[in-house]
């Protein structure tokens, strides 16, 4: 069986991690925990090092580039600790092994005719790393970012990008998902119908840079590998390609995660790249929208961005997962504000969920000494029969709010049964029997909300868990561990600290 493969984007190094990287990180994360409960996955994600911006960006603080790198690396690396990211492979691009893919797949385009040495002359930003034809510059500047680009001229190795014209355009015709969400599908169609020129793949005018092979050096002299053409390589140099086992078991990926500004390199070039050295195209590229701030994208290059170690010490990282996951539906912009997160935090969070775990193992500790009742099967047993598939079926699917809203129908029943069925009537009344059936639905719903926000909220699931003495097995599949009467009879249930102390509203 071939293991679900979901890649980050490679992060550019250019500076501190914000709010944007840990959002797409996070989102990886769900998906592979997620698909590890049902089978092998793997997750990747690393860092994107070469090219001018990063070389300008180690001049400027007075060191080397690789010196410049090897300190921010660890930042990235303690960002993703912070919230809760369980990746199976970071990959830099700095590293022995992808540099020596990329030069493989080079020379395998030199030989096939896919690449050649021409002449390059057009617009260039650098802070996008990215070729502009001057239609699309918006008063003479960057669409992306709107900083100002430089003319270049060089000789240039190239990559055939318009011999694969039609086959993109076909390729998207019979494969009208393999793009999403739709707005970008359609934006990356109405590209391919302007036509597509070679791509300059080299450059002259600078050094940091993963080296074009001896064998192109003879023709041309001394070059380096554009980054865009090194960087979307990282996917499948960490799979060990051509013939590694990891290669053989994950590609093509399930789910590549990238920004909306990207989509046009890994929607466009990618699948091309790989056409040229015989390998598939990816299943989905998924371009998600932007955390916005007023109205602008949150970035680095923009001067708001948002600092997401802050924002992990003042509202804990498995609270953050969740409000991003929540508050818009995946692909769409959403707005951030701290307002918002605390709105979320002390409604569904605290009262919602915590407050149901507080209650019901008090009450539990008060009335059966913190012994769950003997198992019963009643009405929420048979209506939620089927969340459990229905959840993973959302989630694979990328819909992470609509996930979260499934789970929350759960919650919402647990609490209404409480307030519906008033346990401290049952057990004044000595309805031993009825009170029973009710606290062991509280217990073993709870147990089922554990495993079904694990994936979202990993931290505070295992604390619900330990709290009700659960086990050891939350990362179970969910085929087996999803099925009512799972939390035994006599369990010893500890009632802990609240999950989600109240915030105070942002003044």
């Amino acid at each position: 069986m071939r293991s679900f493969y979901v890649t980050t984007p490679i992060y550019y190094i250019s500076g501190d991690p914000h709010i944007g990287h840990a959002y797409t990180t996070i989102v990886a994360d769900v998906l592979a925990r997620t698909a590890r409960a049902g089978g092998e996955a793997r997750f990747q994600t690393g860092t994107d090092e070469h090219g001018q911006k990063v070389a300008d960006a180690a001049a400027a603080a007075g060191q080397t580039p690789q010196a410049w790198c090897d300190a921010l690396v660890p930042r990235w690396k303690e960002l993703f600790a912070l919230y809760n990211v369980q990746y199976d492979d970071f990959i830099r691009t700095t590293e022995p092994r992808h540099e020596r893919v990329v030069q493989a797949v080079f020379e395998k385009m030199l030989a096939s005719g896919d690449v050649y040495l021409g002449k390059y002359e057009g617009w260039y930003c650098v802070d996008d790393e990215t070729f502009w034809p001057q239609a699309k510059l918006v008063e003479g500047k960057c669409p992306t970012c709107g900083r100002a680009v430089q003319w270049l001229s060089e000789d240039d190795w190239f990559f055939r990008l318009s011999k694969y014209t039609a086959r993109l355009k076909e390729h998207f015709r019979a494969h009208p998902d393999w793009v999403r969400p739709r707005a970008v599908y359609n934006e990356m169609t109405a590209i391919l119908d302007e036509g597509l020129e070679d791509l300059s793949i080299s450059r002259s005018n600078f050094d940091w840079g993963i080296p074009v092979p001896q064998s192109a050096e003879n023709i041309s002299g001394k070059a380096v590998i554009y980054v865009w053409f090194d960087a979307l390589l990282n996917y499948i140099s960490a799979l060990d390609w051509p013939d590694g086992a990891q290669m053989k078991q994950c590609w093509p990926a399930n789910v590549q995660l990238v920004g909306k500004e990207i989509a046009r390199f890994h929607t466009l070039i990618w699948p091309a790249m790989l056409w040229s050295i015989g390998e598939p195209a990816p299943e989905l590229v998924f371009a998600h929208g932007w955390i916005t701030l007023e109205g602008e994208k949150i970035g680095k290059s923009r001067g708001n961005a948002v600092d997401p170690f802050a924002l992990a010490e003042r509202f804990g990282a498995d609270s953050l997962r969740y409000f991003l996951l929540r508050e818009a539906p995946f692909g769409s912009d959403f707005s951030y504000s701290e307002e918002k997160i605390v709105q979320r935090y002390n409604s569904d969070l605290g009262n919602d969920l915590g407050n149901l775990l507080r209650r019901s193992l008090s009450m539990l500790a008060q009335y059966r000494e913190s012994l769950v009742p003997p198992a019963v099967s009643g009405e929420l047993a048979g209506r939620f029969a089927d969340l459990g598939p229905r959840v993973r079926d959302l989630i694979l699917r990328l819909q992470f709010r609509e996930a979260l809203e499934a789970i929350w129908e759960l919650v919402t029943a647990l609490n209404r049964a409480i307030d519906e069925r008033k346990p401290w009537v049952l057990y004044k009344e000595e309805q031993g029997a009825d009170l029973d059936a009710l606290l062991y639905e509280l217990c073993e719903g709870l147990r089922w909300l554990a495993i079904l926000l694990a994936p979202f909220m990993p931290e505070r699931a295992r604390e619900m868990w330990a709290q009700l003495g659960a086990g050891e097995a939350i990362d179970a599949g969910w085929e087996t561990a999803l099925r009512w009467g799972g939390l035994a009879a006599g369990t010893l249930t500890t009632p802990g600290d609240a999950l989600f102390p109240r915030k105070e509203p942002v003044r």
